[in-house]
């Protein structure tokens, strides 16, 4: 008897691995994973990167979701594809899955394969930019057919006032000002502030609140994440309201932000949960239809922060907002 149980674990334990090797076991699939440690990329996309038809990308993608290996994300019309956001480790699967992405991701990927994904990037910030261009003039109410600044701004200011009391900060970052709405709450709290727009038209509105508030210590810089880093420049708070689903890919907003922060800083973010409202791309510029709690953390994780207080906040039109913290390193929070 005990031989049959023995032989009948063996076959189960096959069974849950055999299929999860078989979809990996191809060189293909394990670049794929690797474009797709922080990245979540559509088939197109994929079929773009890998020179291959749309036809063949797919049949691979279906292999590996049916695996476990990835998950679709649908964002409007398109469906994408990530990596699964909640790995047991108490599971046999899940933790071969955890270890196949491990050891893949210590490989770092050949240029030429990094060029063609800063290329898909560079097409969704075009895209982006093109939007705020024709839209800059309408901006608040496009955005506010979503969610009204209030609703956000307030929540996450009075989480940066309860921490900035309690902490000797003096330098802050704002990633997106948009309009500018949210700068005075940052000018009152910090004696330096940046505010950091890849928009010429936002950035002009944004510099327009400085001059009318006479807010003198805010500092405007038109470029990207890259470009403080390259200045070589760290804070200790940063803050992005309602800027990652505009942004081409929204993982690496995280990681720069963490390059950004000094030991013990914070980033805080307010941005949608996921939603299926694909008029939001057309109407407000969104790349992304929101986003999962999971996703946020699994980004802050890999970038070397740790999530601290979340606020969600539901809204009548069906939205719901999350405001989320991540430290530096742990703090006294």
């Amino acid at each position: 008897m005990t031989s049959m149980n023995a032989h009948a674990n063996e076959l189960a334990f096959a069974e849950v691995l055999a299929p999860i090797f078989k979809a990996s076991g191809d060189p293909l699939r394990l670049e794929i994973l690797r474009v797709l440690r922080r990245d979540t990329f559509g088939v197109l996309e994929l079929s773009q990167m890998f020179d291959m038809r749309q036809s063949g990308m797919s049949h691979h993608l279906k292999v590996m979701h049916k695996a476990g290996l990835l998950e679709p994300q649908r964002e409007g019309n398109a469906i994408f594809y990530r990596r699964p956001l909640n790995l047991d480790s108490g599971k046999l699967a899940d933790e071969t899955i955890r270890q196949i992405f491990e050891t893949v991701d210590r490989v770092p990927l050949p240029r030429p394969l990094e060029a063609k994904i800063e290329a898909v990037r560079e097409q969704r910030a075009e895209q982006s930019q093109a939007f705020f261009s024709r839209h800059s003039e309408q901006f608040r109410e496009q955005q506010e057919l979503i969610a009204a600044f209030d609703l956000y701004a307030e929540p996450t200011a009075e989480l940066i006032r309860k921490r900035a009391a309690r902490q000797r900060w003096q330098s802050a970052l704002e990633i997106g000002p948009g309009e500018g709405g949210f700068l005075p709450v940052l000018a009152g709290l910090f004696p330096h502030v940046v505010a950091l727009d890849n928009s010429k038209d936002m950035l002009a509105k944004a510099t327009r609140v400085c001059i009318d508030q006479g807010l003198n210590n805010v500092d405007l810089i038109e470029g990207v994440t890259d470009t403080l880093l390259a200045r070589g420049d760290a804070f200790d708070l940063i803050v992005a309201n309602m800027v990652l689903h505009h942004v081409p890919s929204p993982a690496d907003i995280l990681l720069d932000a963490a390059a950004l922060m000094h030991n013990g800083s914070c980033l805080i973010v307010s941005d949608l949960c996921s939603h299926d409202q694909d008029w939001a791309k057309a109407n407000c510029g969104d790349l992304w239809l929101g986003f999962e709690p999971e996703e946020l953390t699994a980004w802050a994780t890999d970038a070397g922060l740790t999530a601290g207080e979340q606020l969600f906040i539901g809204l009548r039109n069906g939205f719901q907002i999350q405001v989320r913290e991540f430290w530096k390193s742990p703090a006294n929070a």
